[in-house]
């Protein structure tokens, strides 16, 4: 069948042609990201219950949420927050592959089902549903350096101008504004006027939705017989100051009116004070910006950089802005470094192909065959809706070693041919193709099911070993198609029949390769002759097989394991942590004294900071902040010295001068939407009924316990039930007995204290709340109770503190439930040396030792899907060993001979971690990668010895003679193939600065593996094929009469 590609030239590259205009266009519209889409969909619930404090958003706001979202379609686990700032956050997150369109519009029915169980006034201000990523994409800073601008124009600024458009980028899920200095018209009234007058906060309230409101009035001579007709227009909702001041709130006895400037001050301010912007170090707004799921970073970060650009030439005088955390920067980075790595490979992979063949017209068959199933992959890419991403380049990569093997065979054989003196290239062609077509198909086969089952996997591992298996089968398959038509019509056209008497031209070419060949045959020589003593000592073969197991046993137990490598991204995080209670004041002098520090350092190139917001637990509180610094370009940082965890180590070295602060530098996790840290996170759970303190406690031992264990580089919980806060206690009988309600009480606290949202008013296009409440001064301490008074139905007014008694506590800043259960979050880095995988181990014991009965944990984020990850890869591997098994007993219908390929193996396996422990890396995901396709690949060495072999002894050579000239007769092509695919993973082995780490966690293991499992793969298959040979012709009989009955 496949001879008529040879006759047929243009046919077959018309093929490789069309396979390659299908491969252009795929990669034109392929996107690209850093790793494919692997986060688990997320939907988020929040809502606000204004002047509450955390255990009562959680009572009354959470738990009836929870309640109707848990069991949700799809649904893994559910995390939910209350903070004392009233802000109440939950979110679902769904198995991998489910709609978070459909999911969120799942949570929202369920959420739908609560409202009635709900507060008024949680319900007034809304409660938000949406899908979410949980990590940016890039975070920018617009700043002021001119006094006319403050923080909340400058945020207002952003909101009506720059927002907008942000938001309608194709792929822009979210644009979170850090603060909420929304304009408000804030009404700040003053106790002892309102006392004065006889009012009460909700007499306030009504004036403003009375003489505040839209009206529908009507129109003038609507259907009536003249001929005009009028709309009457009210003026609507006040936007001006003035309007407010002059608000009507009763009339006086002497017949004038009481206007609201008389008991208030009317600004137009911000809704909330509660956090602190800062960029460079100066007063302006932080910006996060968030991608849907399936979108394309790069384009989402080009068009954002674009409108930036545009925008800033029409910025007031002074503002200016910079990004100091961008995902495009580390991945335009580290895709040019695979790309130059990429061109790197094929080069050298076409040296060592030359230095085997001697001719430059043999070389260009691979030369021609390997960049057609590469560029036609990215055609199949597109197909299966992957992108292109660190995992589909380094298929690529590994695919260039694999791809020139099946053009090499080809070559190899018809030139073998040829030097038995063919006649013409065409017939050597033929001859020779008949020959290895059945060892091509076979090796592909096997090179495919290797990656069958890993398309299996579960999870988001699961979508790291998809995308890169099936790549890697993709261009297998293709280049096994080249094989079978390109390289053969190739190799009819181009090669010549051999003619020893033209052969005496002489040249430093020909003399180095006159050398090399006598170099070869005499290596050759020896190594036949060491073959045959080991066919006769076979306990030789047994023992390497017994001592490299062993090795590959022990080197995986000691090797630590991890999930993604952390690279160095240039990106640092600080969070800070003030003692419980610092006011946003004290807090924000501390963050300026840090960003000093960081301003002073060459290597920061950009820095921004927020006052009043955690980034690892996302609270927003006054004792909290948090900064993210840029370091320099890779190329400007090439010493050790100004590697991210150097500048880290001197931040901490620096940041020790801060007795009062919790400093904590950290860098974003190596995959997006897993949160904002990388490290481990584990969640505390308490199934009991145990109050916040007592679970406090049994943090505070979880974690000095984590702490002592030397994989621990640090475990900390940003939990803290040590912020001051009073018990109020109402007398409700003496209340009685003056006539007045709780209800009187509580609205008067919130009124002053708490904060009413009133109306709403129009101005620049949007609208914004109206906010009654007392100004800062009045309600600085607690005596201010004794100037805020209640009035009774009877219209007598009494102080608040009459009926109120204050109690010094102590409680939580905010509380998390995990799953229902009262939780609390501990997070924390591996020393180094060890791995997040060694942390899950010192988890689970201390967890075993330490927590009490009433206790459990689990885990989140990316943690989570590791712990899940591990049990599967040993199953894949099983797996993928057994196809291999199945298929090679299916090609030589024989249960036995298949063993003389995969007992081979493990030699590979063990020169795979060696080399991996050796260079300090850790077991992760490219690790495991790699080694699934050093079975194939080293299956592959096995099966082009046996399968030679076997023809051997089929044409009547004993079974000795059979196994060395099987083995010698491939000698060449083999170690060809490899050196070929060793030289050109070697630029990743090597590789250094950006993504070194992944380079060289999938470089070295696959250079280790194939390197030894070469060297000494050669000498060991031959052995093993004379042993389960024999035992397959006790059963069987020889070959000549093959009975048909063969079995095990």
């Amino acid at each position: 069948m496949f001879q008529k590609f040879i006759e047929r030239p243009v046919l077959s590259t018309v093929i490789s042609i069309i396979i390659v205009i299908l491969g252009i266009l795929g990669l034109a519209t392929l996107p690209v990201e850093q790793y494919p889409e692997i986060a688990p969909p997320t939907v988020q619930v929040s809502a606000n219950y204004t002047g509450a404090n955390a255990e009562t958003v959680l009572k009354s706001v959470v738990i009836p949420l929870e309640e109707q979202i848990n069991g949700v379609e799809g649904m893994t686990y559910m995390t939910s927050s209350a903070s004392n700032d009233g802000a109440a956050n939950i979110s679902v997150f769904f198995e991998l592959g489910v709609d978070p369109d459909i999911a969120a519009v799942n949570v929202q029915n369920r959420v739908a089902r609560a409202n009635s169980l709900l507060p008024q006034e949680v319900i007034q201000t809304g409660v938000t549903t949406r899908k979410a990523q949980n990590s940016a994409l890039l975070f920018f800073s617009i700043f002021s350096n001119n006094d006319n601008y403050d923080a909340t124009f400058v945020e207002n600024y952003a909101k009506i101008n720059l927002v907008p458009r942000l938001q309608r980028i194709k792929g822009v899920g979210n644009v979170n504004v850090f603060g909420a200095k929304d304009y408000s018209m804030r009404i700040w009234i003053s106790p002892d006027k309102m006392a004065a007058y006889n009012l009460v906060p909700a007499d306030i309230q009504a004036a403003l939705q009375e003489q505040n409101r839209e009206a529908a009035t009507g129109k003038i001579g609507e259907n009536s017989e003249g001929i005009f007709e009028y709309v009457m227009k009210y003026k609507g909702r006040l936007s001006e100051v003035a309007e407010y001041e002059n608000i009507i709130l009763k009339t006086t006895d002497d017949g004038g009116f009481l206007r609201l400037k008389d008991v208030a001050e009317i600004e137009l301010g911000a809704f909330n004070y509660a956090r602190k912007n800062y960029g460079m170090g100066n007063p302006g707004v932080a910006v996060g910006v968030y991608q849907t799921s399936g979108s394309n970073a790069k384009d989402i970060i080009d068009e954002i950089e674009q409108i930036l650009v545009e925008s800033k030439s029409e910025f007031p005088k002074g503002l200016d802005y910079v990004i100091p955390f961008n995902t495009k920067d580390f991945l335009d980075a580290s895709i040019d470094h695979v790309v130059k790595t990429l061109i790197e490979a094929f080069i050298l992979v076409f040296i060592v192909v030359f230095l085997f063949l001697q001719d430059f017209r043999s070389t260009l068959i691979p030369a021609i065959a390997v960049p057609v199933a590469i560029v036609g992959t990215f055609f199949f890419l597109q197909l299966f809706g992957y992108s292109i991403n660190m995992l589909t380049l380094f298929a690529m990569i590994l695919a260039i070693g694999i791809v020139v093997d099946d053009a090499i065979v080809v070559v190899e054989a018809v030139h073998a041919k040829l030097e038995e003196g063919a006649d013409s290239a065409k017939t050597a062609t033929k001859k020779a193709m008949g020959e290895i077509s059945g060892a091509i198909i076979s090796i592909t086969l096997v090179m495919s099911a290797v990656f069958i089952p890993v398309s299996f996997i579960q999870g988001s591992s699961g979508v790291f070993y998809q995308q890169f298996g099936i790549t890697l089968a993709v261009a297998i398959l293709i280049s096994a198609v080249n094989a079978l038509t390109l390289s053969p019509a190739l190799a009819a056209l181009f090669l010549k029949p051999h003619n020893p008497d033209k052969e005496h031209k002489s040249g430093l070419m020909t003399r180095f390769f006159k050398a090399f060949n006598v170099g070869f045959m005499a290596i050759t020589n020896k190594y036949t002759g060491a073959v045959g003593n080991l066919v006769k000592r076979k306990w030789i073969t047994v023992a390497l097989l017994l001592g490299f197991s062993a090795l590959a046993l022990y080197l995986f137990q000691s090797t630590p394991s991890g999930f993604v490598p952390d690279e160095d991204r240039g990106i640092i995080f600080a969070n800070v942590s003030m003692p419980p209670g610092t006011t946003l004041e004290k807090t924000e002098e501390t963050i300026m004294k840090l960003d000093s520090i960081y301003e002073s350092m060459d290597v920061v190139e950009a820095r921004m900071s927020v006052a009043g917001f955690s980034l690892l637990n996302r609270v927003s509180a006054g004792s909290y902040a948090f900064s993210i610094m840029k370091l320099k370009h890779w190329n400007e940082r090439k010493e050790d010295s100004l590697s991210v965890s150097a500048t880290m180590q001197r931040l901490n070295a620096t940041s020790a001068q801060f007795k009062d602060a919790q400093i904590i530098y950290f860098t974003p996790p190596s995959i997006q939407g897993f949160g904002t840290n990388s490290g481990f996170e584990v969640q505390l759970q308490n199934k009991g009924t145990d109050d916040w303190l007592a679970i406090n406690e049994v943090k505070n031992q979880f974690l000095a316990a984590m702490n002592a264990r030397p994989e621990i580089q640090y475990a900390i919980s940003q939990f803290d039930p040590g912020f001051p806060q009073y018990d109020l206690e109402i007398d409700v009988e003496k209340l009685k007995m003056a006539g007045f309600s709780t209800t009187d009480v509580f609205n008067a606290l919130q009124g002053y204290y708490g904060g009413i949202y009133a109306t709403d008013f129009n101005k620049f296009g949007k609208q914004y709340r109206v906010m009654i409440q007392a100004k800062p001064q009045d309600r600085a301490n607690e005596n201010s109770l004794n100037q805020i008074f209640v009035r009774n139905s009877t219209g007598e007014s009494v102080a608040v503190s009459q009926f109120v008694n204050l109690k010094k506590i102590y409680g939580p800043e905010v509380v998390e439930r995990f799953n229902l259960l009262s939780s609390v979050k501990v997070s924390g880095v591996p020393n180094p040396g060890y791995s997040t995988g060694d942390a899950i181990n010192a988890i689970e014991e201390v967890a075993a030792q330490v927590l009490p009965t009433s206790y459990t944990y689990d885990y989140s984020g990316l943690t989570r899907e590791e712990s899940n990850a591990s049990s599967q890869t040993v199953l894949i591997f099983i797996l993928s060993l057994i196809f291999v098994y199945f298929l090679l007993s299916a090609q030589y219908e024989s249960y036995i001979v298949p063993l003389s390929v995969l007992l081979s193996l493990p030699i590979g396996l063990a020169g795979a971690i060696l080399f991996v422990n050796l260079g300090g890396l850790e077991n992760n995901i490219y690790f495991q990668i790699a080694l699934i396709m050093l079975i194939g690949l080293l299956a592959k060495n096995a099966i082009l010895i046996v399968e030679f072999a076997l023809q051997r002894r089929k044409a009547g050579f004993s079974l000795f003679n059979a196994a060395i000239d099987g083995a010698r007769a491939r000698l060449r092509p083999i170690l060809m193939t490899s050196f070929a695919f060793i030289f050109g993973l070697l630029p990743l082995a090597l590789s250094t600065g950006i993504g070194a780490i992944g380079n060289q966690s999938i470089g070295l293991s696959a250079v280790g593996g194939m390197l030894i499992g070469t060297i000494f793969g050669v000498f060991v298959v031959p052995v093993l094929f004379v042993i389960f040979q024999a035992l397959q012709e006790r059963i069987s009989g020889k070959p000549e009469q093959l009975n048909e009955e063969s079995h095990a």
